[in-house]
């Protein structure tokens, strides 16, 4: 197992595998811009990516359903052979990788040990705390012990999908195992959130490259989100908007509004407080999202979503707020009037966004950040 001081740097691996600086500089514009930075900046992470070594990842699965890691797979920018082979040395995922049993077990302890205080730790499902834990158990440990002992090392934590960030479907009412968000149980380390049931694949590669290139955890939201991708509600960027601010609503799956594209907001549409890139990166290399293809926002990047009701009920809100937050005005109101009120709700949905930003710079994340300050 290499120490990070003999790793070969990224730009070094790079040009033993033949890839040209003319190309390396082309994907480091589209991964700018996919980060929206500017087009100087491009050079500037290609300088840094070339500079730096690959760190160290421990990739853990504790309650989840295998989906972020199939997602994490179908990156297309980059690839996940690129990402693991040039970007990043994925040195333990008992999915991925050949090792199994004993043979695993002892590569990540490897790992662990040879990168100690610099490895990424990566982290998919929630992490069941009831009963002593015994929900989870692998190696004859349970899922509590192995992720207690392999923070410990990590410089800092990437919970990846929305059982891992807020505990997902296994911590849905009435939680029998116990289910806890990762950041709940490593206080004093950094973590960032990557939600969705699943993520977006290049959401996912992009968090991991934002950390490479700058070796610091990315600005984030209240719920510990890189604001790049998490900075603004779906409804801000959705295509279907124009039909939400004329009021033009489909209101059955297979009627002429259907048909015709209109916003599905009267059949259940999350995207007014729910914060992701679906409506910008989209998935399978950028070809649609959920709403694109007929089907409305059920909100998985939110905290408990699978908690608040009916996926195909309006969201009984007239006012809009920070994600979750709702009044007790009913939903046909708002509907109602949406030809009047859309743009002006549009409008004050970009300013919360804006304040969401502006107040995760004045304030700590979490309340394990708040201890550490204090």
């Amino acid at each position: 197992m290499a120490r990070p001081e003999t790793e070969p740097t990224i730009g070094e691996l790079l040009d033993r595998n033949g890839v040209s600086r003319r190309s390396f500089l082309k994907y480091c514009t589209a991964m700018a811009s996919l980060l929206a930075l500017p087009p100087i900046a491009a050079r500037a992470m290609a300088a840094q990516l070339r500079a730096a070594r690959r760190p160290s990842v421990i990739y853990l699965s504790f309650q989840e359903c295998t989906g972020c890691l199939e997602s994490f797979t179908r990156s297309f920018a980059p690839t996940i052979e690129n990402m693991i082979f040039n970007v990043i040395s994925l040195d333990y995922d008992d999915t991925l990788m050949a090792a199994a049993g004993a043979q695993a077990e002892k590569a990540r302890a490897q790992a662990m040990e040879a990168n100690y205080g610099k490895y990424l730790l990566v982290v998919d499902g929630a992490v069941p705390t009831a009963d002593g834990g015994v929900y989870h158990c692998a190696a004859g440990r349970t899922g509590i012990d192995i992720l207690t002992d392999c923070a410990k090392g990590a410089a800092a934590i990437v919970a990846v999908g929305t059982c891992a960030s807020f505990g997902g479907l296994p911590h849905a009412d009435p939680n029998p195992t116990g289910a806890r968000a990762i950041s709940a149980l490593v206080p004093g380390k950094p973590v960032i959130n990557v939600s969705g049931c699943p993520p977006i694949p290049e959401v996912i590669t992009g968090t991991f490259l934002q950390y490479v290139t700058t070796g610091r955890v990315p600005d984030l939201d209240e719920h510990l989100r890189p604001t790049v991708f998490y900075g603004n509600s779906i409804h801000d960027r959705c295509y279907r908007r124009p039909f939400y601010d004329r009021g033009e609503f489909a209101k059955t799956f297979d009627d002429e509004g259907a048909r015709n594209g209109w916003c599905l907001y009267e059949l259940g549409c999350k995207g007014p407080t729910t914060y992701n890139a679906c409506a910008t990166v989209k998935w399978n290399n950028a070809v649609s999202f959920p709403i694109q293809s007929g089907h409305p926002c059920l909100g998985c990047a939110e905290p408990e979503f699978w908690d608040r009701g009916s996926f195909y009920s309006p969201i009984p809100t007239a006012r809009w707020g920070k994600a979750g937050e709702v009044s007790t005005a009913e939903a046909g109101t708002l509907a109602a009037g949406a030809a009047l009120t859309g743009v002006a709700i549009g409008a004050g949905s970009v300013v919360l966004a804006r304040r969401r930003i502006s107040r995760h710079q004045r304030t700590p994340h979490s309340e394990s950040e708040k201890h550490n300050e204090e």
